[in-house]
């Protein structure tokens, strides 16, 4: 390992080249492949899509929740194409690796910019907490509402197909 000082500090840093278990920048080599991280793509993209497909449905009719998903789509598509652009910042093989969001908007915007970033991504987690807490909440009450309708009498097994079916073509709100 050789030590370089900055500013009276010094810290040690790997030597270039030819570590077989850390990177350029010192870090723990990356052992994933195209094959897993295309699984853990696909893993977010299905896991939110079948999660969020019943009630943006629900929600927005069977025309217009569906388009609007695929809106977000190429929304998620472009963002992931401009993280993957600001990775290294300077030179794209040997530049510096940004690792976080924050670090990448440093390297590219800097200066004030970087907070208005970094509050933006604050407040879009806050909002995004609320909407899954209220989301659970209304459920949780479906669910609830479901269990004592079939624990006061109803023994129909159609129940579910009738009542899903007004729903989602007969709602007036």
């Amino acid at each position: 390992m050789g030590e370089h000082q900055v500013s009276g500090i010094s810290i040690d840093v790997l030597p270039q080249g030819g570590s077989k278990c850390f990177d350029d920048d010192g870090r723990l080599k990356r052992t994933g492949t195209v094959w897993t991280a295309s699984a853990h793509i696909i893993t977010v993209v299905i896991g939110y899509g079948v999660l969020s497909l019943a009630w943006v449905t629900d929600q927005l009719v069977w025309i217009v929740g569906p388009a609007v998903m695929f809106m977000f789509s190429f929304v998620t598509y472009y963002t992931s194409t401009l993280l993957a652009a600001c990775y290294r910042s300077g030179d794209p093989v040997n530049g510096k690796r940004n690792y976080t969001y924050m670090e990448a908007v440093r390297s590219n915007l800097g200066g004030f910019k970087v907070k208005i970033c970094g509050w933006v991504q604050y407040l879009n987690l806050f909002g995004v907490a609320i909407g899954y807490t209220i989301a659970s909440a209304i459920s949780m009450m479906a669910i609830n509402r479901s269990i004592c309708f079939h624990a006061s009498g109803s023994k129909n097994p159609f129940f579910g197909v009738v009542f899903l079916s007004n729903h989602c073509f007969c709602r007036k709100d």
